[in-house]
């Protein structure tokens, strides 16, 4: 059912069926959230919160229904937690620039997992430098997996946040986020998890885990681009400042002072993407709709059944080698370059990536610039990834 819901998959590419294999890149849209969207500026269209009119506050009605299936989606207490952003990166910049602004001074620390996103990187480098702190590196063992026994050694007092992906984009690793939330915690430390390559592919209980930020990207998640959330605990999003200034975060303007509006609307400056807010309710009903565990173990049985195919291809090496990874399988192929790789499955219809996937420290565990990665979705078969392994052992007869 979730595959006939996708319409893109119904093209060809290059005169061949269409394979996505770049899931983790951004996901294919269903049906149901394409016609939402059309339908919206068909027959709803208006700006929010600032209307006295009917579809204005119909609008109004849907933006804060998204909120709260983002809510409910990830188990948060109150919708009143959950901040619309552009995406991940907004997201973490928006932790960075309003609550780093004001707990991070000289001295203090900033753990960051060795496997995170530039998104997770490059923020806290900006804000430690403004604010004389310090980014620490998390080490990563050879199997892919965070060096337990060097986080904990790494965590101190002087420990301030802790930035975490829930899952890797490049090695599938889920890490062990309630325990490593727990032991910073212990150091009074905060703790930021990147969801954006988990979000689509196992159910998230944010208190569960205790996280005090949780991101993800709407993209990530069958949703349209440019639309994201924040999750913050309520007790510190209360306290953060604006990060950035307009119409929709305030309560009144004078220019001796200016009051703001309360949480969460005060991060929200400007017009929000309606639209979008739109389409990711959309695709949160369409992925709730489904059983979360049956498509989680359906997905790992299918990433399994992947690894297995592709390690009959001689000189194929899958980076890194932790279990319970997400459908996400980054390679190299000896006497073959990523990009070699990206354009020869091309021709045959399939979509992968190649490059450094916006994850340089990664690939420079394990000595590489760049890669090549097969990341699979929910609609994504076993017949799929044959053709994958299929179109690859015929690059390699190409060239022997």
């Amino acid at each position: 059912m979730a595959r006939q819901d996708i319409p893109i998959l119904q093209r060809t590419v290059n005169g061949h069926p269409l394979v996505w294999l770049d899931n983790g890149a951004t996901t294919q849209k269903p049906r149901q959230v394409i016609e939402a969207l059309s339908a919206y500026y068909a027959s709803a269209n208006s700006n929010i919160h600032r209307g006295a009119h009917t579809m204005a506050r119909e609008a109004t009605n849907i933006y804060e229904e998204g909120r709260a299936a983002v809510a409910r989606l990830l188990g948060a207490p109150t919708p009143d937690s959950v901040v619309f952003v552009r995406g991940t990166t907004e997201a973490i910049n928006l932790v960075a620039q309003s609550w780093g602004r004001d707990n991070l001074g000289p001295g203090d620390e900033i753990l960051v997992s060795t496997m995170e996103h530039h998104s997770n990187i490059v923020p806290w480098q900006h804000i430690a430098k403004e604010r004389r702190a310090r980014v620490v590196p998390i080490p990563l063992l050879p199997n892919g997996q965070i060096d337990q026994n060097a986080y904990a050694d790494l965590l101190s007092f002087r420990t301030q946040l802790v930035a975490l992906s829930h899952a890797s984009n490049v090695l599938g690793t889920v890490p062990p986020v309630r325990e490593m939330t727990a032991l910073a915690h212990r150091y009074g430390a905060k703790v930021l998890v990147d969801g954006a390559q988990a979000i689509a592919h196992f159910p998230v209980d944010v208190q569960d885990l205790d996280a005090d930020f949780y991101t993800f990207s709407g993209h990530k998640v069958f949703a349209p681009t440019g639309i994201g959330a924040l999750y913050a605990k309520p007790e510190i999003l209360q306290c953060m400042r604006p990060w950035q200034g307009g119409g929709n975060m305030i309560e009144s303007v004078d220019f001796g002072q200016t009051t703001y509006a309360p949480v969460p609307h005060r991060f929200e400056a400007g017009t929000g993407h309606i639209a979008g807010v739109v389409g990711l309710l959309t695709a949160l009903n369409w992925l709730t709709s489904f059983d979360r565990q049956a498509v989680a173990t359906y997905e790992a049985h299918l990433v399994a059944y992947a690894q297995q195919a592709l390690t009959t291809l001689p000189g194929l090496e899958i980076l890194g080698s932790a279990p319970g990874r997400v459908a996400v399988l980054t390679f190299t192929l000896a006497g073959h370059e990523p990009a070699e790789i990206a354009d020869w499955l091309d021709r045959e219809g399939i979509a992968i990536r190649a490059g450094h996937h916006c994850a340089q420290p990664t690939l420079r565990h394990y000595g590489l610039q760049d890669a090549a990665r097969a990341s699979l979705a929910l609609y994504n078969t076993p017949h799929e990834v044959d053709q994958l392994v299929h179109s690859l052992r015929q690059l390699q007869q190409s060239t022997a």
